[in-house]
């Protein structure tokens, strides 16, 4: 059954009829719990189950006969692996009840429901509540036996859970022995989660390397705590927050006494547990309304994903009196929020050029209401993303935003197509500019050739053009170009050195002396050398030690722009992938008439016949910089390194050949000590370059 057939809470029935449209969403339920709780793939947005749910609860509330202990709204969800051994909680895991009204009324409802229970009237007091968020991750249960940590399980069905200890273990967020003052037995319960940045360099890293691409952040927090081997999941970048207790050392016992729910998260922070900071105490309805609208305006700018807040009893004794029913407490609730993800339909995909050239296929959807606001496009990433996922045109996909991420189209509903629709395939030529798209074998994105020439490159590359290592425009930079292209002032590089003082002084912020400044950085910027105007031309993979390679070997622009990829690749430095760029490059028109019209605005340098490759002692050799040194700049040292053939690398590794270390050195040299590596000053590294003719660009 598609999401599409299943129903809002229904009028009321007859039996025989309920009892199927019953059976229908509890199979539905069933399977998507399992690809969420089981699989750690998700197939509908949270959002869409939980209405499904809603539906069969309100179903099973107007048929009660119908209800039976195996129904999805009995369980709290999962089941364990068979891969993990399996755990039996001594305090079941159980969840929250959801409140599903993100209006005020979602407080005031849980509010009343509280103080009716509790037989309190109107003229008492307001009640007391710990509000806190309500954490996007995998819930999790902590044993400590004699404060050292012996087990860690999922919350499973809430009976049984996996042990995922070893995993668990390698998450530094979790103390593997507490500070003095725990029980002889404390189970910790609460949630592990991945930090949004963690999440998105987590899944870059997958598309680069053409691996599967994570859903959210709780699919991906839950595949690693999963997985088999400790290792990987040591290399995924998991956070905790803990938020209450299971089993616990009775006060009899010795065990703590608390009185209140704020109380004991309090304690368990001087355990060395991580609580959120965001909780707070609230009084009555009023103080819940007020928070669930604060954390609500503050959601964008969390580091983490929270899907709603939670509101607890602070009295433990008040939370022992109400108890349980069913599958959750009667003392708490879970207030949501709008929903990060939602269902839409496909109705086109297009492609959008970025500032550095890369091609992004674009899904163009049926408007729809996500994370907060209404959304029209979503991102697709790359064309290999787009066919993983078999997204086509007419497709109803699950889309994603959280907080300020652009929109993406996580997957898409499987279900059978009404017709044949063709795979989307990336366009040849470059649609704003019509050069050449390329991509690299070892790359998954696709790219537009026309640097210089592309409107959507113009930013970028004016900015790498000006950049000091570059042909180097002083005062030339990111919001002076924003201005300066969004205005129309300029439209292509060229047109830099046709400004005139009229011009730049009519903009916002640039007083007279300012715009004399740049026009004299300008006329500065016109004798440069020739590895510095090859680097600025911002050719894919020519760096700065590729454009003083190519110049020594050449001794003439011409020369390079017209070398065949045989000639390219004599080059030192320069290997099939670089020879495909630079030929590529130079063989878009568009690129080699911004060439020709940069010349021809005055902007020279000096040249020569090709020079003798003299021997570089120092090629195959690595070399990291860190520290200040006591005669040379960083910049003149990596230049001396790399006239000699060195190659000059950011991070210590076991391939580091040496480390040179000035005043102030930090961790690289520490790194370098530990691994054994050869460690130079200055003077050092001066005695490797004697022979060498030093002279840079």
């Amino acid at each position: 059954m598609e999401s599409s057939d299943l129903f809002s809470p229904p009028a009321p029935i007859p039996s025989a009829q309920a009892a199927t449209e019953i059976e229908a969403l509890r199979t539905q339920l069933n399977a998507w719990s399992h690809s969420y709780y089981v699989l750690d793939a998700p197939t509908v947005p949270d959002a869409e189950y939980d209405r499904v749910f809603k539906a069969l609860q309100a179903l099973e509330a107007a048929h009660p006969e119908l209800l039976t202990a195996d129904s999805p709204t009995q369980r709290v969800g999962g089941k364990p692996l068979p891969e993990f051994a399996s755990v039996r909680h001594a305090v079941p895991m159980l969840s929250i009840r959801t409140e599903t009204d993100t209006e005020p009324t979602g407080a005031q409802n849980f509010d009343a429901r509280i103080r009716k229970e509790l037989g309190l009237l109107e003229s008492d007091p307001p009640v007391e509540y710990v509000a806190e968020p309500k954490f996007d991750g995998l819930a999790m249960s902590l044993r400590y036996e004699m404060g050292v940590l012996v087990q860690a399980a999922t919350r499973g069905d809430g009976e049984y859970g996996e042990d995922v200890t070893q995993n668990i273990r390698t998450l530094r967020q979790i103390p593997l022995r507490l500070h003095g003052g725990a029980p002889p037995v404390l189970e910790v319960r609460g949630e592990v989660y991945m930090r949004l940045a963690d999440f998105d360099a987590l899944n870059e890293r997958q598309r680069e390397n053409g691996d599967k691409t994570f859903v959210n952040p709780r699919n991906a927090a839950a595949g690693a705590v999963r997985q088999l081997d400790p290792g990987i999941a040591a290399r995924r970048p998991l956070s905790f927050f803990a938020y209450g207790l299971g089993e616990v050392t009775p006060p009899e016992q010795g065990g703590p006494v608390f009185d209140t729910h704020y109380a004991l998260l309090q304690t368990l922070k001087k355990w060395g547990f991580p609580v959120a900071a965001q909780v707070e105490i609230a009084q009555g309805a009023t103080e819940l309304i007020a928070y669930h609208q604060k954390i609500g305006a503050a959601r964008d700018g969390l580091p983490y994903d929270i899907d709603g807040v939670v509101y607890k009893l602070n009295a433990l004794a008040l939370q022992r009196q109400l108890g349980f029913v069913s599958r959750e407490p009667r003392w708490a609730v879970a207030h949501k929020y709008p929903a990060q993800e939602q269902l839409t339909s496909i109705t086109a995909i297009d492609v959008q050029v970025g500032r550095t050239g890369k091609l992004t296929p674009v899904a163009r959807l049926a408007p729809i209401f996500v994370g907060g606001v209404t959304v029209t496009n979503a991102t697709l990433h790359n064309l290999f993303e787009l066919r993983r996922k078999r997204v086509r045109v007419g497709d109803t996909a699950i889309v994603r935003r959280a907080g300020d991420v652009i929109p993406e189209v996580v997957g898409i509903i499987d279900k059978p197509r009404a017709r044949y629709v063709p795979n989307f395939r990336m366009p040849r030529a470059c649609p704003i500019c019509g050069s050449k798209v390329v991509r690299e074998k070892t790359e998954m994105n696709h790219r537009c050739s026309g640097g210089l020439f592309c409107p959507a490159q113009r930013k970028e590359a004016i900015l790498h053009f000006a950049h000091r290592r570059a042909v180097e425009v002083e005062g030339l930079g990111d919001k002076l170009v924003e201005q300066l292209v969004d205005t129309g002032v300029i439209r292509t590089l060229p047109d830099l050195y046709k400004l005139g003082f009229t011009a730049l002084s009519a903009l916002d912020r640039m007083a007279d002396k300012s715009a004399q400044n740049i026009l004299d950085a300008l006329e500065k910027s016109k004798n440069t050398t020739l590895p510095r105007f090859l680097f600025g031309l911002g050719i894919r993979h020519v760096g700065e030690a590729t454009a003083k390679a190519l110049a020594r070997h050449f001794g003439k622009l011409d020369a390079v722009m017209d070398a065949t990829p045989e000639q390219l690749l004599e080059v030192a430095d320069v290997g099939p992938i670089v020879a495909l760029a630079i030929r590529t490059f130079f063989d878009q028109p568009h690129n080699r008439e911004v060439v020709e019209q940069l010349r021809a605005c005055g902007i020279h340098w000096e040249e020569g016949e090709p020079a003798q490759q003299a021997p570089k002692p120092l090629a195959g050799q690595t070399f990291v910089l860190t520290g200040t040194f006591p005669t040379l700049s960083r910049d003149q040292a990596k230049d001396l390194l790399e006239a000699a053939g060195a190659k000059v690398a950011g991070s210590v590794s076991k391939k580091t050949s040496y480390v040179v270390a000035g005043e102030e050195a930090g961790s690289k040299l520490d790194k370098a000590q530990a691994l054994g590596i050869t460690v130079l000053d200055e003077a050092g590294m001066l005695a490797l370059l004697q022979p060498v003719d030093a002279a840079t660009d």
